[in-house]
C-alpha cells in the first residue's frame, strides 16, 4: 500500500478589529438601518404584497392582444425605437469631440480636461428623464424632446468613458508621431482614436442599449414613444393592456441587446 501523508488545510482566521475599524462597521451599520427607515422599509408591506401582486396578475393576464391595440402599440414601439437609435447616434457623434477635451495629454491643459469632466459628471448625474422633462418645456410634448433627451444623455455618458479609453491606448505609436514632429491633432488622429476604436465601439454599442431602455419610459413625461401608453393603461386600470406594453418592452430590450452583444463580438473580433 502506497502510504498517502494527510493534508492539512489552513483557514484563514478573521483578525480582530481595532477600535477604530469596529467604529467603522458599527457606523455603516447605523447608516444601512438608517436608509431603509428613510426608504420606508417594512416586513408587514413586503408580507402582505403577494396577494396584492395575485390580484394584479390575474387581472393582467392575458395581455390585451387585440390587433387594433398590437398594431397602436406597434407604431409606438417603432417610435421608440427612433427615439433610441436617433438620439445614440447624434450622441456618440458629438462624444468624440467632447473626448477630446477631457482626456488628459491629448490636445487640451488640465483646466480644460478639469472643467469637460465636470460638465459630463453634471450631465451623468441628470437622470434621462428629467432631461426629458427640460426638453419638453424647451421644445415642447413629443418625440423630439425624447430623441435631444437620449442625446445629451449619450454624451455624458459616452464623453467620458472615450476619455478614458484614448488615455488608455498604447502610447508608442503615439510617440514615435510626435517624434517626427506630428501636430498634436494629427497624432489623435492617427494613433490615438485608431488605437481606441475596439473600445468606442463596445461603449457606443452599451450606449445603444441603455438608450433603448430609457427611451421605453420617456414617454412618462411626454417625451413621445410607448411610455405614455404604459402610463395610460395603468391610469384606466386596463391592466391586460399595460402587461402587453411590459412584455412588449421586455421583448424589445432583450432582442436589442442580444443584437448589440452580437455585433460587439464580430466587430470587436474583426478589428483585433
Amino acid at each position: 500500500m502506497t502510504d498517502i501523508a494527510p493534508t492539512r488545510f489552513s483557514l484563514a482566521r478573521f483578525e480582530r478589529p481595532s477600535a477604530i475599524a469596529f467604529l467603522g462597521y458599527v457606523f455603516g451599520l447605523v447608516i444601512i438601518f438608517w436608509c431603509l427607515a428613510g426608504a420606508g422599509f417594512s416586513l408587514e408591506k413586503v408580507a402582505s404584497s403577494p396577494p396584492r401582486f395575485a390580484d394584479f396578475a390575474t387581472r393582467a393576464f392575458p395581455p390585451n392582444l387585440e390587433p387594433q391595440v398590437l398594431a397602436r402599440l406597434g407604431w409606438k414601439m417603432v417610435e421608440t425605437l427612433q427615439i433610441a437609435v436617433a438620439g445614440a447616434v447624434i450622441g456618440v457623434i458629438l462624444s468624440v469631440p467632447v473626448a477630446l477635451l477631457a482626456a488628459r495629454g491629448l490636445i487640451a491643459g488640465p483646466w480644460v480636461n478639469h472643467t469637460v469632466r465636470t460638465i459630463l459628471g453634471f450631465i451623468r448625474a441628470v437622470p434621462d428623464i428629467a432631461w426629458a422633462l427640460v426638453f419638453v418645456v424647451a421644445v415642447g410634448l413629443g418625440p423630439f424632446a425624447g430623441m435631444l433627451a437620449i442625446a445629451i444623455d449619450t454624451v455624458g455618458f459616452c464623453g467620458r468613458f472615450f476619455a478614458d479609453d484614448m488615455e488608455a491606448t498604447d502610447k508608442g505609436p503615439a510617440e514615435s508621431l510626435t517624434a517626427t514632429g506630428a501636430r498634436k491633432i494629427d497624432v489623435v488622429a492617427c494613433a490615438t482614436i485608431p488605437g481606441a476604436m475596439p473600445a468606442f465601439v463596445s461603449t457606443s454599442l452599451y450606449a445603444l442599449e441603455k438608450a433603448v431602455r430609457s427611451s421605453t419610459i420617456l414617454g412618462l413625461v411626454g417625451a413621445g414613444g410607448i411610455g405614455i401608453e404604459l402610463k395610460v393603461g395603468f391610469d384606466l386600470f386596463d391592466y391586460p393592456t399595460a402587461m402587453t406594453v411590459i412584455l412588449m418592452i421586455a421583448v424589445v430590450v432583450i432582442a436589442i441587446e442580444a443584437v448589440s452583444g452580437w455585433a460587439r463580438t464580430r466587430i470587436i473580433g474583426e478589428q483585433r
